[in-house]
This record gives C-alpha cells, sequence and structure tokens, in this order.
C-alpha cells in the first residue's frame, strides 16, 4: 500500500467521524436523542406469613426507572413481570398515588416514563402500601432529590394529599429494624386492628399525615417551589 493511499483512507475516515459529530449534534438540537433514564432502588415494607402460616413484616426492594421523553403523550407506567410480578390491585395503586403525589408537587407527567420492577423471581407482590413510597421516589427522581438512606414509607395516597391508613403497622416495624433501617413513616391515620404496639429500641418511627410530610421525611426536601421560597 502506497503512502498516497494511507492519506486517502485517514482523509476518508477524518471525513466520515466529521459528518457523525455534525448529524449527532444536529440531532440533540433537533429534539432527537436517546433520553437519560434514571434509576433508584427503594425499599418497601409488606405482611407475609411464615411456614407456620404466621403474619410476618418483611421489608423487599422495588426498582424504579425514571425517563423524561421528548414527546407529551402523557403518563406511561410500565410493570415488569420478570423476575417478579406485581398483582393488579398494586399496579392500580401505584399509578394513582403517582398521578397525585405529582399532582401535589405541581408537576407535569406527560412526558414521563416509569417502569417498576421487583426483583424476586417468582414472587407477586400484592396490596396496596407500597403505593405512597413508589410514588415519592418517582417525584425525587423528577425533582432531583435523593431518598435519605435507610428510610421507608408504608401508605397510600388518598385524592386530597394525606397518607392513608394501612394494616400490619407493628409487623413492618419490626422488620425494617431487622434489617437495620433508621426510620420508617407511617400513616398519622392508625388501623385499629394492629392494636398496641411498641416501637422497637432507638428505632425512629413517625407519624405522618400529608404528601408533604411525607415527602420531607423521605428526601429532607420540600414538596413544591412553594414552600421551599417560604
Amino acid at each position: 500500500m502506497g503512502i498516497a493511499q494511507v492519506k486517502r483512507i485517514i482523509h476518508r475516515s477524518c471525513v466520515l467521524a466529521l459528518l457523525f459529530v455534525i448529524l449527532l449534534t444536529g440531532s440533540v438540537q433537533a429534539g432527537f436523542y436517546l433520553p437519560r433514564v434514571q434509576e433508584l432502588v427503594v425499599p418497601i415494607l409488606g405482611v407475609s406469613v411464615d411456614p407456620t402460616r404466621r403474619p410476618v413484616g418483611v421489608v423487599s426492594r422495588v426498582i424504579i426507572h425514571f425517563e423524561k421523553r421528548t414527546d407529551r403523550k402523557g403518563l406511561r407506567v410500565q410493570y415488569g413481570t420478570t423476575p417478579g410480578r406485581f398483582s393488579l390491585l398494586a399496579r392500580q395503586s401505584i399509578y394513582q398515588a403517582i398521578v397525585r403525589a405529582s399532582k401535589r408537587a405541581q408537576l407535569s407527567t406527560d412526558s414521563w416514563t416509569v417502569t417498576v420492577i421487583f426483583p424476586y423471581s417468582g414472587l407477586t407482590l400484592y396490596g396496596k402500601s407500597l403505593s405512597a413510597m413508589v410514588a415519592l421516589s418517582v417525584v425525587a427522581l423528577a425533582k432531583g432529590d435523593s431518598i435519605l438512606q435507610g428510610r421507608a414509607l408504608t401508605g397510600t395516597i388518598t385524592e386530597d394529599g394525606h397518607i392513608g391508613k394501612v394494616g400490619g403497622v407493628p409487623l413492618k416495624v419490626q422488620a425494617a429494624y431487622a434489617r437495620h433501617l433508621r426510620r420508617v413513616l407511617i400513616p398519622q391515620e392508625y388501623d385499629v386492628r394492629d392494636g398496641d404496639w411498641r416501637v422497637p429500641f432507638l428505632m425512629q418511627v413517625s407519624p405522618v399525615n400529608t404528601v408533604d410530610e411525607a415527602y420531607f421525611g423521605l428526601t429532607g426536601a420540600h414538596l413544591h417551589a412553594s414552600i421551599e421560597a417560604r
């Protein structure tokens, strides 16, 4: 191969590289680019049964992927079917909670895609007490806030922006204590079926009434700008 031929190959490669950069830059300016997907793994408090069929508290994890699309075609919430699955009630409650939490935070969800994954093979996540934790974690991703380490929330989100009551709170708190979570946020409204119970030694359990209080407890940040400005 002669020197002239080598020079032609180098020149051609440089031209192709330049064209690629120009095309990529133009695509970004025109809004055609791969959106950045954010990921968050959050603790979920629940109730299951042991081998003797007695109810026990459990701490599991849920993986949340969050993406802001370039279109505004509405909120999309997707649920992984592997490794684990979500029951119909769990899916419905998560979607509803995201809508209510984002409304309270004064955020538009028109360009959001949320994917929720239960990373436990062959298991199905039932109930709706995970919905507030998932929804406020999605809002945190949208706002750029972080869920503080060792904190978890159990409850639902009501239409008027409160944390709705759920059952099994004493069992969930015990499970969180065993897994060394530092602080558990629970609904201020008490489920009488739970009876009387004691908070484990050195465990911080915080009853919260509103979505705003729960968000501040999870992140240390305020839910929307009008509060932050005060």
